[in-house]
């Protein structure tokens, strides 16, 4: 396999903006991934049955398939602007939820979140790179672990703010953001314009690598979701708390912060593929574990199995870069928001399953799906290392 090239060129490293965009990642993943944490409380106070969890989780998710368009877009105008939309429409959405007095009003507010979701992440991954200097895979790391951190801390803190004041009172999370936005103009990378007189995306060419891409992101992102879905709902079924339900998502995302660091900077010396491949194997040993597991265990295992499945996620993003190397936020659209939208067409799906067999059948679904993606890993193409013997 050929390895794919990128430009020589590479900017100076600028850790200071760098942590700022990793901080606007962490309030607007945050604020547009709580949901399952607080699900359970929803699906009682709107009298919903749990057939339509992954139904709702879709609505949140499903506005992510426009990720490739935003990023198409992005790539032509430059500039900084759709970050500071999205963080604010992530932001407002997830204010809004304890709004929501019926499932047709909740829906609405779920699919604000999902577009602004596509806004903002295409320009900052792109941009995020090139704040990296000669190790883009350690920004990405850097820039990754604040919105996963924020995928994990914020389940558990607005299942804290339900239990102690209630669904309305969801808003106060907004606050952060809202006092962050006026420091995203200093701090995101203001990306040139693609050039008029480009050369045209070769799909043809690019057809094979991103379809391999593209299917293998979106079985891991169906691995997440499931569980970031079901094991709340498992856990509150079986008479546990909703605080307790929402930790075991804290476990997973915050303790997945390691291989958020770890899978970035070792690709940089190791290359992506290897890694790739071997984390999605681990992953999926886990979670076969974590279906047989109880008691502590189900804590150690989720905390390992957020790490490998973690640090898949700025490999493949850098990937898709590498394919697309003059359209990055187009091919980070792909690879990020574009496979969680397809996972979100399956987890929609899987809410009738877990209604008739139980919450740990669509578990069992997404392994499967865990064990397809390794060889498709296989098939991705490696990039060309700069910097490094």
């Amino acid at each position: 396999m050929e390895a794919t090239t990128v430009d020589n060129a590479q900017p100076q490293s600028q850790p200071g903006r760098l942590t700022g965009m990793s901080w606007a990642h962490f309030l607007n993943d945050g604020a547009a991934n709580y949901l399952p944490g607080v699900l359970p409380a929803i699906l009682v106070s709107l009298n919903l049955s749990v057939a339509l969890a992954g139904t709702i989780m879709a609505a949140l998710l499903l506005g992510q398939a426009l990720q490739p368009l935003v990023g198409l877009l992005a790539d032509r105008v430059g500039g900084r602007v759709m970050i500071t939309c999205g963080l604010f429409g992530s932001s407002l959405g997830g204010a809004l939820i304890g709004f929501a007095s019926s499932f047709w009003s909740l829906v609405p507010v779920l699919m604000l979140i999902g577009v602004s979701n596509s806004f903002f992440h295409p320009q900052a991954l792109a941009g995020v790179r090139r704040l990296g200097g000669d190790k883009p895979g350690t920004a990405m790391s850097i820039f990754m672990v604040g919105g996963e951190v924020g995928r994990g801390v914020w389940p558990a803190i607005a299942s804290w703010v339900v239990v102690q004041w209630g669904l309305g009172y969801l808003w106060v999370l907004a606050v952060p953001a809202l006092l962050t936005l006026p420091f995203l103009t200093q701090w995101a990378p203001k990306l040139p314009a693609r050039a008029a007189n480009a050369e045209p995306i070769a799909w043809r060419q690019h057809a094979g690598p991103l379809s391999r891409l593209v299917a293998f992101s979106t079985l891991r992102s169906l691995m997440i979701l499931s569980v970031v879905t079901f094991v709340p709902l498992m856990w509150t079924q079986a008479g546990g708390s909703l605080t307790t339900g929402a930790s075991f998502i804290t476990v997973l995302l915050v303790i997945g912060v390691i291989g958020n660091i770890g899978g970035g900077r070792l690709s940089d010396r190791l290359g992506r593929r290897p890694l790739l491949i071997a984390a999605m194997s681990l992953s999926v040993v886990m979670l076969t574990v974590f279906l047989f597991a109880s008691g502590v265990w189900l804590w150690i295992v989720l905390g390992i199995l957020g790490i490998s499945l973690f640090a898949t996620l700025p490999l493949g993003i850098l990937i898709a870069q590498d394919i697309l190397p003059e359209n990055r936020s187009l091919g980070s659209g792909l690879a990020l928001g574009l496979s969680n939208a397809l996972a979100a067409l399956g987890i929609m799906a899987l809410g009738p399953v877990a209604a008739v067999w139980g919450p740990s059948a669509p578990l069992w679904v997404a392994l499967v799906g865990g064990i397809i993606s390794v060889p498709l890993a296989v098939g991705l193409p490696e990039h060309e290392r700069i910097g490094f013997a």
